[in-house]
Order: structure tokens, then C-alpha cells, then sequence
């Protein structure tokens, strides 16, 4: 078998999300790691889940119950556009020297991280 291809996702670390599905339907924040293979994202303030550690008394780790996002699916979550601060879906668009860009849908405006 050849190497795995990885799969496209249209949201990147840094963007401004709204989630679409699930427990926390109509929040917004943003991204902070992003998982292609997997079409999975962590997002800032949403999803959270408790985990129960054990504590480390090598490491000075303590145990108990932590608080953290966990990954969401990139299907239930939609990009919020930096210049219509609206919910929107992304389109591509070749530059002049080549260079690919993504614009906003509904307001036709190139939206990429400054």
C-alpha cells in the first residue's frame, strides 16, 4: 500500500469557528489545533470533558478531575468570516501570481490570517 493521502479541511488553527451540532450549538472560538487525517478539530471553549487522573508523586503531578476540550468534527463546525463577522462557507480563488486564497461566500472578501 502507498503512502495515505491526507484528506482536505477547510478550517485552520487560528480561524473563528461557529459550531452547528451537538451540546454546544451556537458557540463561537477558535481554533487551536487541527487533525486532517482524522477531520477532527479542538476548539477553544467548546466540548469540554472531564478526565480523571491519577496522581504522579515522581513527576509532583496531582491527581483528580481536569476540565478540556475535547476534539469536535469539522462537519459540524462553520467558519465565521473576519469582515461580515457572519457564519459562511469558504470558496477558493487563484491569484494573479498564483498563489491560492480563500474568500467568504456571502461577502466575496479574501480571508486569510494576517
Amino acid at each position: 500500500m502507498v503512502g495515505k493521502l491526507s484528506k482536505k479541511i477547510h478550517i485552520k488553527k487560528g480561524d473563528m469557528v461557529a459550531v452547528l451540532r451537538g451540546k454546544d450549538v451556537g458557540k463561537q472560538g477558535k481554533v487551536l489545533h487541527v487533525f486532517p487525517d482524522k477531520n477532527k478539530a479542538i476548539v477553544e471553549g467548546i466540548n469540554f470533558i472531564k478526565r480523571h487522573t491519577r496522581g504522579n508523586p515522581q513527576k509532583a503531578q496531582q491527581g483528580g478531575v481536569i476540565t478540556r476540550e475535547a476534539m469536535i468534527q469539522a462537519s459540524n463546525l462553520m467558519f465565521i468570516c473576519p469582515n461580515c463577522n457572519q457564519p459562511s462557507r469558504l470558496g477558493r480563488l487563484i491569484l494573479d501570481d498564483g498563489s491560492k486564497v480563500r474568500t467568504c461566500k456571502s461577502c466575496a472578501e479574501i480571508v486569510e490570517k494576517k
